[in-house]
This record gives C-alpha cells, sequence and structure tokens, in this order.
C-alpha cells in the first residue's frame, strides 16, 4: 500500500496512478521531463516526482518546459487502445482534461535527467547534484539507502541494542589514518579532531554498564579516496558486553541477513567462515571474491630440488586461467608480467598449455626448457591443467606471492559488481601483528593496541622478533564480494595483557596515559569483557544496488581528488578568520 502523501497542493503522487484510479479527479505535483506536440494546441506531458512518470494530455502547453515545476489538475481515464506504456508502471492509465498551473519556471538543464546522464562527465554531474538526484537511478539509491538504515536500526533495537550518539569533536587519538582536525577558538594553539571511528567511547559505554550500544556513526578519515573509500562515511558501530567473537558475528550477522531481506526478499542463511591464513593461501586475499574459483595452487614442493634459479624460493604458487589462451596476446602477457612487478614480484611465469603432437599436453613458455620432464609434468597434474589454459607462476616468500597472485586473480577473472550475487564472508584469525620492526625488533600491530589475542597463542606473548607474528587475534572481519565491509574484536579489558601488549609495542607507561589516558582510567573501575564490530553503510548499499562507485549512493560525495564541485570545497578562509583562530598559514615544505 503506498503511504498517504497527500498536501494541500496535491491529492496523489505521479507512480501511484493505476488502472482503479480511473474516472478519479487528481492534483498533482512535479517536474516537466518531457513535451510533445500533439495537433493544434494539444501536447502530451510527462510529469515527473520520485514515484514515476504519468502522462498528462494538456491543451495549450505552449509555455511549458522541461523541468518546470507544475501542479496539473486532471481526471484519471485509460490510455486509447495501442498506446499503452508497458515500460511505465503507470502506463495503463493517463490523466485528461488538465489544466496546468506553473508553479517554478526552470531554464535548461546542463545535461539530461534520464538515462544518458551516464555518459555526463561526472565532475558536471557533482557541480550539479541537486539536478542529478532527481534521476530515478539516484532517487532509488538513495532511498534504498534510507531502507538499509530503516533494516539496520530494527535488526540491532530487536537484538536490545541502545542507540547512543558519540562527540564529533574529540582529542586526537593515534588510529591508523590522519585526522581532520578543527581549530579551538576558545584556546588558540589547540585543536580537535574530528572521529576516524567512535572506538574509544563505544568502549567507555561498556565500562559505563551500556551493554549493548550502536551508533549509526559518522567518520572522517584524511586518507586517499578510490571507488569504495570518502573522506567522511557513515558506518553501523556496534559493542557488546559479556560477549565473545562469536556473540558479535551472530549479531551483525542478523543485522545483515535483515538488510538482505528487507531488499530482496531473500534469506541470507549461515554466512561461511575462513581463516585469515586460509583466505591468503587460497586467494590471495584477505577480503576474497569468492563468486568465482581460480584458487592459489600450491608448487612449493613441486620445485624442492628444482636447478631453475628463479623458482629457489621459500614459496611458489600459480593461478590456472582456464581457457586463457585463445583470449591472451603475447602483448597482454607482458603487460600482465610488468604489472605483476609493479605489484612486487620479482617476476611473473607464465605457460600456455598446448597438445602436444603425440595427443599429450604440453607447456610452451620462455622458461620451460629450465624445467625437467617431472616438473613439467607434476604441473600439469598439480593445476589439472588442458590445452587452451595459461598458468602463471610466482616464486617469492610468501606473503609476496600470496599478493600479487591475489590481485592478478581479480584481474583476470573478478565478474562486474552487479554480477554473481550477494556472498557474503566472515574472515577471522588475523595476525595480532603485522611485521617486525628491523632496526629495533617491536612488532607492528595489525590493529588498534587493545585488540584481544587469541587464548590458545597467549604463551607466544613470551616470544621475540618473528615468533609474535604467530600470533593471533580475536579479530574479525565481514567481507561481501572482495569488498571489506567491517572490522571487529574483543577488546583487551585484563590489564596484564594489556600492559604486555604495550610493552611489546614499545609504548610506555607515560606515553599510554597521554594517549589512551581516559579509556584506560576508565578500566581502572571495572571493564567487562567486550567485543565490537563495525561496517561501512556505504559500501553495503552500493553493493546491493551493484554500483562500481559510493559516489554513487551518496547525496553530496566529494570527487576521487577530494573536491567538491557543488560547493567549491575545500576552499581558502578570510585572513580575519585565520586570525580570529590564532592561525597563520605558512608555506609548505617537502
Amino acid at each position: 500500500m503506498n503511504p498517504d502523501t497527500s498536501t494541500h497542493l496535491r491529492t496523489v503522487q505521479c507512480g501511484h496512478l493505476r488502472a482503479d484510479n480511473v474516472g478519479e479527479t487528481v492534483i498533482l505535483c512535479g517536474w516537466v521531463a518531457k513535451r510533445r506536440e500533439h495537433g493544434d494546441h494539444l501536447a502530451f506531458i510527462d510529469l515527473r516526482d520520485h514515484t514515476g512518470i504519468i502522462q498528462c494530455v494538456v491543451d495549450g502547453a505552449a509555455d511549458l518546459r522541461s523541468e518546470y515545476v507544475v501542479r496539473v489538475t486532471g481526471v484519471v481515464r485509460h490510455r486509447p487502445e495501442g498506446t499503452v506504456n508497458d515500460h511505465l508502471d503507470t502506463g495503463e492509465v493517463e490523466v485528461g482534461d488538465c489544466s496546468v498551473e506553473i508553479l517554478a519556471s526552470a531554464e535548461a538543464p546542463p545535461f539530461p535527467l534520464d538515462e544518458r546522464a551516464a555518459d555526463v562527465d561526472e565532475n558536471i554531474r557533482l557541480r550539479y547534484r541537486y539536478l542529478d538526484i532527481r534521476r530515478p537511478e539516484m532517487q532509488r539509491n538513495l532511498r534504498t539507502r534510507a531502507k538499509v538504515n530503516t533494516a539496520i536500526r530494527q535488526a540491532m533495537n530487536s537484538q536490545g541494542f541502545v542507540e547512543i550518539e558519540t562527540p564529533m569533536l574529540i582529542a586526537s587519538t593515534p588510529e591508523g589514518a590522519r585526522d581532520f582536525v578543527v581549530p579551538a577558538r576558545s584556546r588558540p594553539g589547540s585543536f580537535y579532531a574530528l572521529p576516524q571511528s567512535p572506538q574509544l567511547f563505544k568502549q567507555l559505554c561498556m565500562v559505563g554498564g551500556i551493554d549493548r550500544y550502536y551508533q549509526l556513526a559518522r567518520c572522517f578519515r584524511d586518507e586517499d579516496l578510490r571507488a569504495d573509500r570518502q573522506f567522511e562515511f557513515t558506518q553501523l558501530d556496534a559493542e557488546m558486553s559479556f560477549a565473545s567473537q562469536a556473540d558479535v558475528i551472530e549479531a551483525i550477522t542478523k543485522v545483515i541477513g535483515h538488510v538482505v531481506d528487507s531488499l530482496t526478499g531473500e534469506k541470507l542463511g549461515e554466512v561461511p567462515q575462513i581463516a585469515w591464513r586460509e583466505a591468503m593461501d587460497r586467494y590471495g586475499s584477505d577480503k576474497p571474491d569468492i563468486r568465482f574459483g581460480m584458487e592459489l595452487v600450491e608448487l612449493t614442493d613441486v620445485f624442492a630440488d628444482t636447478g631453475f634459479n628463479a623458482f629457489k624460493a621459500s614459496s611458489i604458487k600459480g593461478l590456472r586461467h582456464s581457457g586463457g589462451s585463445d583470449v591472451t596476446t603475447r602483448s597482454r602477457l607482458d603487460d600482465l608480467t610488468n604489472t605483476a612487478k609493479r605489484w612486487g614480484a620479482k617476476g611473473l611465469v607464465w605457460m600456455r598449455v598446448e597438445a602436444g603432437e603425440d595427443g599429450s599436453v604440453t607447456l610452451n613458455s620462455p622458461v620451460a626448457k629450465f624445467l625437467s620432464d617431472t616438473e613439467k609434468s607434476d604441473l600439469i597434474t598439480r593445476f589439472d591443467a588442458q590445452v587452451g589454459d595459461i598458468l602463471y607462476l610466482v616464486a617469492d616468500d610468501w606473503l609476496s606471492v600470496c599478493h600479487v597472485l591475489g590481485l592478478l586473480r581479480l584481474a583476470l577473472g573478478r565478474p562486474p559488481v552487479n554480477e554473481g550475487g550477494l556472498h557474503f564472508l566472515w574472515v577471522v584469525d588475523f595476525p595480532l601483528f603485522e611485521s617486525v620492526d628491523p632496526e629495533n625488533g617491536r612488532p607492528v600491530p595489525a590493529h588498534h593496541p587493545f585488540t584481544m589475542p587469541n587464548e590458545d597463542d597467549w604463551d607466544l606473548l613470551d616470544g621475540t622478533g618473528q615468533e609474535l607474528l604467530q600470533v593471533r587475534s580475536q579479530a574479525y572481519d565481514l567481507v561481501l564480494n572482495g569488498w571489506e565491509l567491517g572490522s571487529g574484536s574483543v577488546r583487551i579489558h585484563r590489564s596484564d595483557i594489556q600492559s604486555r601488549i604495550l610493552e611489546l609495542l614499545g609504548i610506555g607507561e607515560e606515553e599510554a596515559h597521554e594517549k589512551f589516558g581516559f579509556l584506560l582510567d576508565a578500566f581502572r573501575y571495572g571493564a567487562p569483557p567486550h567485543a565490537g564490530f563495525a561496517f561501512g553503510v556505504d559500501r553495503v548499499v552500493a553493493l546491493l544496488l551493484g554500483e562500481e562507485n559510493i559516489r554513487e549512493v551518496i547525496a553530496f560525495p566529494k570527487t576521487q581528488s577530494g573536491s567538491d564541485p557543488l560547493t567549491g570545497a575545500p576552499s581558502t578562509i578570510d585572513p580575519a578568520h585565520l586570525n580570529e583562530l590564532g592561525l597563520r598559514l605558512s608555506p609548505l615544505t617537502d
């Protein structure tokens, strides 16, 4: 049932009219989408609002132009035989005997507000974003986003979470990306920061006994933009007391399931889990796109005794591009090799799988002459190689091999974002530390320093150097079609473990108090075990709608360069304002 959106100016909206309304006198308001002449003084007007388009037959419409805002009064009637428009939901009917009141005239828009807008330069669309939003695609996207927000709140509320707002002006905290800062007028030389996330405040909510917190939080990170990243974004932020990793995963899975059900009517079912190391081994990524196969193949043992120097490495893996030989030119192979090197590979070995003269399967490659018959035979077996395939091999350390082949896998096989369905995946058991600083031997944290290590690995915290890289964290990511939607972790609430982690990171008591004092102080008064999660709403909506870029689901986004063509931001500040803030601009130095 359509909602009652009648006002003093209209009785019904354009897209709601159907055959059941025939004979009714209606008052409509909207924009003139198209105007078509039909004989003397008679015109067909396509009237548009966000619900759709209705055809109005108007006598004396010579003064109506595209995008005029009008109020139309008329009678709903069946369209004449043979003129029904099956492409419109209102295509069976039209409004006749119309009188028209012009509410606002309009200049011709700088680009067409229909499907042709897809070919318009994005900067033009964003410069006139208020016009771009009139298009059905943008209306769909923004209204779908609103439905997602509603579904999130319904699912969180039903599980006993409490929506709480946290501050937008905070102290700068070390969370990885650069902060956006705001000068404090009343305290010259001091600055607030805009939150990269509500992380510390939601943990304080757990100390305060809230038990289950959530927020559709606005967050800000001064980092380079790309298709799935903006300076400012919205995330579902959640935290639970007396909860484990499994509890958080279950709660967030219910939220995602309700969102998918609300928009598509489909049940999500159980979301599979995969350990970080297995994800890297099989897909070369900690956010694997599991819509397609092309998994990495382990080959290190095949070349354990090789005489080929390029394969004398600690790790060798490969990819099989099924049927790739027919569609891959030598020039393309050279491009892929150069690209792999830019990704960090020492080289990329390719092999075409061909039929031998005796009907056997053979490998055609510049390096084939350096491989033994046993190695070539084992390769064919390990890949289950078929004539017409291409095999790609990389040799290096394990992490580099996985990284390069993971990117190559996406380049060769990833389907368009709007194909293949929705494939959610939980990635668990991330390393607690991502590397060891060669200069001081200290581990570099993979997450914030309040992430709880896996209980089975606590003893490893007494180790040093490379031993620490074996410590797993109680951290987990939610992935959809190769996009990381969000991350979470069980938090450290025990002082002995927290002290050990800070010690390993080289963060002394004074520095810890300077950076995290208000949180650590709060923990002295009784912190419950707690865990949380956050996922990006922009990314969820974009993937659900099959959009390649989150800018298409944000009302007023920034461009790839970080500018706002609509408002001209970022812009200079009046010198008087800078003086009031106690600021003076100085030349940038390298």
